[in-house]
């Protein structure tokens, strides 16, 4: 399934500055594992050692966050769209 993922300003280093990227995948994880094919370094940003998403990054597959669905084992079909999106924190 080929599906559009949607990159924040401090990943775009290793999508040669593209904003949105094109990747291939039966689930988020699988999409992710297609991402680092295509541009090394990527999945250690969006995973932690164990292979689970970072605290710090927020993942939505066509606008629901994938927290609430099957996290990284979503399921993506053909044409959907993947935001990837760093945490903000502040505040006092």
């Amino acid at each position: 399934m080929q599906v559009r993922v949607r990159i924040p300003t401090p990943l775009r280093r290793f999508t040669g500055g593209k904003d949105e990227v094109s990747a291939e995948g039966e689930s988020v994880r699988s999409v992710i594992e297609d991402l680092e094919r295509r541009h090394p370094g990527f999945k250690e940003r969006l995973l932690d050692d164990k292979g689970e998403l970072r605290r710090f990054v927020n993942i939505y597959l066509n606008g629901d966050d994938i927290r609430f669905l099957d996290q990284l084992n979503s399921q993506v079909k053909d044409g959907d769209d993947i935001s990837i999106v760093p945490a903000i924190a502040g505040g006092r």
